[in-house]
């Protein structure tokens, strides 16, 4: 069975949905960083999560979507946090990935759209989990960029026998999770928060 991340990116309530995703089956609460450079965008929901640390027990899969990750490291390793994913895109990777492992998290590697997967091949040795963005990064409710399957088989293929956990994330539904289905880990936002059922919502996936 499928593991579930659900992002709360597109979340109008944020305290409101992590309360209720905190009380259903997904695996982990998908936390999307986002410092304005490496994307556009700006989110960092440090604050809110970590009010809500003593309430929401869900572990976090966080998503670094920044140009220089160390200071969100160390924020975001304090946290109940399973998972810090840096992108390949950025400079300092090695000493990233050897931060998060200092504090016994599981460390990743994202890969955006348009970077060739062959990048990762280096880093497969150090690593617990790669995320292949099968959206451009930095905005919620994006469709799925079909090339992603075969982006999927290339890195399955890759990474051989090695414990590697492989993350989907961007544009997956109950529709288009059969086309991400070489992958261990589907990332959900607005498929999920945009119902009133998030268990539902979840169960579809899987």
């Amino acid at each position: 069975m499928k593991k579930i991340s659900v992002s709360f990116l597109s979340s109008k309530d944020i305290s409101k949905d992590l309360m209720l995703l905190n009380s259903t089956d997904t695996d982990y609460i998908h936390v999307d960083v986002m410092d304005g450079k490496f994307v556009p965008a700006k989110f960092d929901p440090i604050k809110k999560l970590s009010k809500l640390a003593n309430v929401v027990t869900k572990r976090l899969d966080v998503h670094l979507m920044v140009k220089k990750p160390t200071k969100y490291i160390l924020k975001y390793a304090l946290l109940n946090t399973e998972y810090i994913t840096v992108h390949v895109e950025i400079d300092n990777v090695l000493e990233c990935l050897d931060l998060i492992k200092s504090y016994g998290i599981k460390c990743g590697l994202a890969i955006n759209p348009d970077t060739p997967v062959e990048v990762l091949e280096e880093y497969l040795d150090e690593i617990d989990g790669i995320t292949l963005m099968s959206v451009y990064p930095g905005k919620g409710g994006q469709a799925f960029l079909e090339d992603s399957v075969s982006r999927l088989k290339k890195l399955k293929k890759m990474i051989g026998k090695r414990k590697i956990e492989i993350t989907i994330d961007g544009g997956i539904n109950d529709e288009t999770k059969t086309k991400a289905k070489q992958a261990d880990i589907l990332v959900s936002g607005s498929y999920v928060l945009n119902n009133l059922d998030f268990q539902h919502q979840i169960d579809t996936l899987r």
